[in-house]
């Protein structure tokens, strides 16, 4: 059975639901649509996109205990059989970074990695993140794979993995985002052969496609972006692939967020 799945950082919903999110689900071909950064309660994530809703979409969230942060959700055209919030870390349940869904034999996960900042105590809770789904990750996959399901883990992972994944590598090379750890971590969840990256794998050695601007200067005119927005896949799922595009807009004014949607079809 064909599958389409869409992972997009909204930069706030209830803002990008006014410039231009609802019009694009309207025309979407997803059936499954992961969010990051929704920075809204409940209520206010359901208020924002009432139209979507009216219109047959079904939604499961997690919003953050920190008011006006992070926050994940994932939009489906059917109801997801199951949910679940968070991966096994205490400290991160209710911090609005991580929900997972079964569709049938497929689980969806919605990630928003932490942003870091070199140096600081971010940077320290961006990597006590990562020690800690790194772990949750190859658990997962071993029991998905053993119960012969399939997984994709999408969302915003504020990891650019190699100098094809960022315009400005050189400038970035201390910054969070592209430090040697980070992208060292990458390497050893694709290494271990239960996650593929399938949007690179089916674009192979080329510059991105990225998916986030700066809406500083002329980054997205210049096409100065970074690839952080990521679908890791499970093998049996990741030979299914059909196409995997970013949706860029056309213009820079009609953009909704400083992300763009990152579309995967399976068949």
């Amino acid at each position: 059975m064909s599958l389409t799945i869409t992972t997009v950082n909204v930069n706030g919903v209830r803002a990008a639901a006014g410039k231009g999110l609802l019009a694009w689900l309207e025309t979407s071909a997803a059936d499954i649509v992961c969010l990051q950064e929704v920075r809204a309660t409940e209520k206010q994530f359901h208020a924002a996109i009432a139209p979507a809703l009216d219109a047959g979409w079904h939604v499961t969230g997690s919003e953050a205990s920190a008011k006006g942060r992070a926050g994940v959700a994932i939009l489906s055209r059917t109801p997801a059989d199951a949910v679940r919030v968070g991966f096994d870390v205490d400290e991160y349940v209710d911090s609005g970074r991580y929900i997972e869904a079964d569709f049938g034999d497929v689980t969806v996960g919605s990630l928003y990695l932490p942003t870091g900042e070199a140096g600081t105590p971010k940077q320290d809770d961006k990597e006590r993140f990562m020690k800690g789904f790194a772990a949750y990750l190859g658990e997962r996959a071993a029991d998905v794979i053993a119960a012969g399901r399939d997984m994709v883990v999408c969302g915003d992972w504020n990891i650019a993995h190699t100098e094809r994944d960022i315009k400005n590598w050189k400038g970035n090379v201390k910054k969070s985002g592209f430090l040697p750890d980070e992208r060292a971590w990458v390497d050893d969840l694709l290494a271990t052969g239960q996650w593929l990256d399938v949007v690179r794998d089916l674009h192979g050695d080329v510059a991105g496609p990225y998916s986030w601007w700066s809406y500083r200067g002329k980054a997205f005119d210049t096409d100065a972006g970074w690839r952080i927005d990521y679908h890791l896949v499970t093998p049996a799922l990741a030979e299914r692939v059909v196409d995997a595009r970013v949706e860029r807009a056309a213009t820079y004014a009609e953009r909704w967020s400083d992300h763009a949607p990152v579309t995967v079809r399976f068949h």
